[in-house]
């Protein structure tokens, strides 16, 4: 099963990048002002800035997972993204997603604070970049 571990981290990422990647692409259609509109229900100041960096960090994060660029810090983006959902969206809803709660998000926290700790691994561009 050694020879297996190499690509640990790649389905890791595809999974966890695909999923925050859909979730930017969802909010990028839905509109700049729509999502403002939720940050602003959460009581950011400054909807609009917060709006862009969610949907950044959501979807240009989540590329860069799929494709393990720069993953460390794309993973870090998004574990702030999760915990900023965890605790202001999800948590007082229980934890069962099927009403609203932090099971989904705890996941998303766990991948990405794993990619965040590990890196991309053998099968990505920080390893062909950095030949490392």
């Amino acid at each position: 099963m050694d020879s297996w571990r190499d690509y640990a981290p790649l389905v890791l990422r595809l999974a966890v990048g695909v999923i925050f990647a859909m979730h930017g692409w969802q909010k990028l259609q839905g509109g700049i002002a729509g999502t403002a509109g939720f940050v602003s229900s959460l009581g950011f100041p400054a909807p609009e800035f917060f709006a862009v960096l969610l949907i950044a960090a959501e979807l240009l994060g989540g590329i860069m997972l799929i494709v393990g660029f720069l993953t460390r810090w794309a993973a870090k983006s998004l574990v702030v993204v999760s915990l900023v959902a965890l605790f202001m969206v999800h948590l007082p809803n229980g934890f069962f997603m099927s009403t609203g709660g932090y099971e989904f998000i705890l996941l998303l926290l766990a991948g990405s604070a794993s990619l965040a700790l590990s890196g991309a691994g053998k099968w990505s561009l920080d390893r062909i970049v950095w030949k490392g």
